[in-house]
């Protein structure tokens, strides 16, 4: 009996190390076998600031701008000043001389050389006309002379002394009106001869000099040219402004544009300091425009002005058509429960505190996983005002809950999840 009793106890002994075995390569290959956790960023729920913003590229301009321009054909003088020079209201700008008179080819000397010698000749034969109308209006007053005498003593009758009369007075009036076509040639002689005395040359006694002065006090902006040349009327010269008037002009989307108002904050960011500078937007013009973007989309955009409030002395570095960020702020909170936007998705879960009538479909509301004992539990949340980084979270969760952000497509509620270097 004793045998039989080890016996027994021995093949039992057997029998249970073979079942514990099979257990452990069970475990074993279950281990194996186990899907591994998926790996996951998380961040915490806090509270803290949340912005709502608008964000575009802008570029600085000069609001009080003045440009030169000609005011007539004429010769401008090198341009002196630099831009960024300063210069003072009523300072001399640029200097305009009279063009100098056009050259004359072979043909048009032979011309102009006609045309003096012929005003010439004209000149003598006025001058001699008026010799000879002279000698005759001399004649008329000498017998009006000798007639009043006549006239006095009785030979003559009274009739002959009044045709005397105006013989004399029409005689002198041919003299006058022969001493004006003597001046009149003379004036042609004059004109032929300039034609050949200043071919190509300009008159250094001309008093036709121009000096284009400064509006205001401020700083050259820019010039549109440097060395002397011919201006034509209108043509712009050189630009001044005031560098005090500086403003930003941003050009919007136009469903973004209709969300902003006169008097809305503005930070004006990475425009080359670290510093931010702070303004307010002043305008949004009425009339848009047609843009294609980038992607060859037509866009309507919107020009608006915004105003720099932050000290001058901050943005002095600062010049016409800079680069700057602007961003347009339409609602921001100091202390607001706030969750990563990147943690925000869609589900069909119903959104807290809405009632859903029996047999309605859910609607889609916002959801995050928030992870909890090393599994993604799905957490339906009511969301507030969203801003480029946080969103407002009005309920479905409290400060210190971590959130996974940035969600795999293949995550399910209840899945095994672990994050990234733990």
């Amino acid at each position: 009996m004793p045998n039989e009793t080890k016996k027994l106890n021995g093949r039992l002994r057997r029998y249970g190390v073979r079942a514990l075995l099979v257990a452990g390569l069970a475990a074993l290959l279950l281990v194996a076998l186990r899907p591994a956790p998926l790996l996951i960023d998380a961040e915490l729920v806090d509270v803290g600031p949340v912005v709502q913003s608008i964000e575009e590229e802008g570029r600085t301009r000069v609001a009080a701008r003045y440009r030169l321009s000609a005011p007539l054909a004429a010769e401008s003088r090198r341009l002196i000043l630099q831009p960024g020079d300063r210069v003072t209201a009523g300072q001399p700008l640029v200097v305009l001389d009279p063009l100098a008179a056009p050259a004359l080819d072979a043909r048009e000397i032979a011309a102009a050389v006609a045309r003096r010698d012929g005003a010439a000749e004209a000149l003598a034969a006025a001058e001699k006309e008026r010799e000879a109308v002279g000698a005759e209006a001399r004649l008329a007053a000498a017998e009006v002379e000798r007639g009043r005498q006549l006239a006095t003593g009785g030979v003559i009758a009274a009739a002959e002394l009044e045709r005397l009369l105006a013989a004399a007075e029409r005689g002198a009036a041919l003299e006058r009106a022969a001493a004006h076509r003597v001046r009149l040639a003379r004036h042609e002689l004059t004109l032929a001869g300039t034609a050949l005395a200043y071919a190509g040359e300009r008159d250094g006694a001309a008093a036709g000099t121009i000096q284009l002065r400064s509006p205001v006090d401020g700083v050259v902006l820019r010039r549109h040219f440097e060395s002397a040349r011919v201006v034509t009327p209108g043509e712009a010269l050189i630009e001044i402004a005031d560098p005090a008037s500086l403003e930003v002009e941003v050009d919007l989307l136009s469903t973004d544009a209709v969300r902003l108002a006169p008097g809305l904050r503005v930070l004006l960011e990475r425009w080359g300091e670290e510093r931010v500078l702070e303004g307010r937007v002043r305008l949004v013009e009425p009339g848009g425009f047609t843009r294609v973007s980038a992607l060859g989309v037509e866009e309507q955009r919107v020009l608006v002005i915004v105003d720099l409030t932050s000290p001058p002395e901050q943005w002095q570095r600062l010049g016409d058509a800079y680069r700057v960020n602007a961003r347009f702020i339409l609602w921001e909170a100091a202390e607001v429960v706030r969750v990563p936007v990147s943690a925000l998705f869609r589900s069909g879960a119903a959104a807290i505190g809405e009632g859903a009538a029996a047999g309605a479909q859910p609607m889609e509301s916002w959801a995050v996983f928030v992870l909890e004992n090393g599994r993604a539990r799905l957490r339906p949340v009511s969301i507030g005002r969203r801003g480029g980084r946080y969103a407002q979270v009005l309920a479905g969760l409290e400060p210190g809950a971590a959130v996974i952000v940035h969600p795999p497509r293949e995550l399910e509620a209840g899945a095994r999840v672990k994050r990234r270097g733990d």
